[in-house]
């Protein structure tokens, strides 16, 4: 997305992926359901859920405007907690002491691997930081309306659909508003557009939406925290970025506590 953004700007991006993989998933649920679609009652929790799901990139992008990425990523995956949070309802999401305590140290490690301060001023960061949180609860807050709304008993695609539909109008609107909806077409911009369309908008988020349907939602968003960790190695291995012992520190600790929430599964199967 930043490669190709002085052709088209990353919120007019995230709105054509998002809006090219919509057609993709509606023609998909069409063959299947026809008319029937809005027949299941699940209409109002996939709106919700595809408004959460522009929030979160919405106050994303806000908050990378006032704080550094550093801590946008800390906050933004502040996500597992609210999710966790969310589905203790649920007897079979319900975390005990260790899971928490798991949880906890997994969040900490992110934090010491990616916190800095910076030279932007303490009350712009904290504005930048809290919008980062908000991200993060708009991201976990989907999640808890994707296993506990009607929305749940819908299928994979169509859960998508809604998600990337709504995201798609919702992101191309507000591109417009806020004049950054300019799009310069190159043999790059193509490409990105193609790749996050097809890569990311279709096949990763079939491959997530399923894990969540499966999985534990707390134990699987947990995994999540990987994520950064992972760009980083991508980083160092393709850009020549440099491993701090600090980055390394902090990667442990959230190995450490996705390794302690799991813990009683990962010995259960190794009998």
């Amino acid at each position: 997305m930043k490669a190709v953004s002085g052709d088209i700007a990353p919120v007019m991006q995230l709105s054509l992926r998002f809006s090219c993989a919509a057609v993709f998933f509606a023609v998909l649920v069409l063959r299947s359901e026809g008319m029937r679609w809005f027949e299941d009652g699940t209409l109002p929790s996939g709106v919700l859920l595809g408004v959460l799901f522009s929030l979160e990139f919405l106050l994303l992008g806000s908050a990378l405007q006032h704080t550094s990425a550093a801590h946008a990523v800390v906050f933004l995956y502040s996500a597992p907690v609210f999710t966790a949070v969310g589905v203790q309802f649920l007897p079979e999401e319900r975390m005990g002491p260790e899971q928490w305590w798991g949880m906890a140290i997994a969040f900490g490690g992110i934090a010491v691997a990616f916190f800095e301060n910076g030279n932007r001023p303490w009350a712009e960061i904290l504005k930048g930081d809290f919008l980062a949180l908000l991200a993060g609860a708009a991201w976990g807050a989907s999640n808890v309306v994707l296993r506990r709304g009607r929305i749940s008993r819908a299928s994979t695609v169509k859960t998508v659909c809604y998600q990337v539909a709504i995201a798609g109008v919702l992101l191309g609107l507000y591109a417009s508003t806020t004049a950054q909806n300019q799009i310069t077409w190159s043999l790059a911009s193509i490409s990105a557009v193609v790749f996050q369309t097809v890569i990311i908008s279709i096949i990763s988020y079939l491959i997530w939406f399923w894990l969540l349907r499966h999985y534990l939602t707390s134990r699987l968003m947990l995994f999540s925290l990987l994520t950064p960790l992972i760009g980083v190695f991508f980083g160092a291995a393709f850009l020549g970025d440099r491993l701090e012992a600090q980055f390394g520190a902090g990667a442990l600790l959230v190995l450490a506590g996705i390794l302690l929430v799991n813990r009683r599964v990962l010995f259960a199967r190794a009998k």
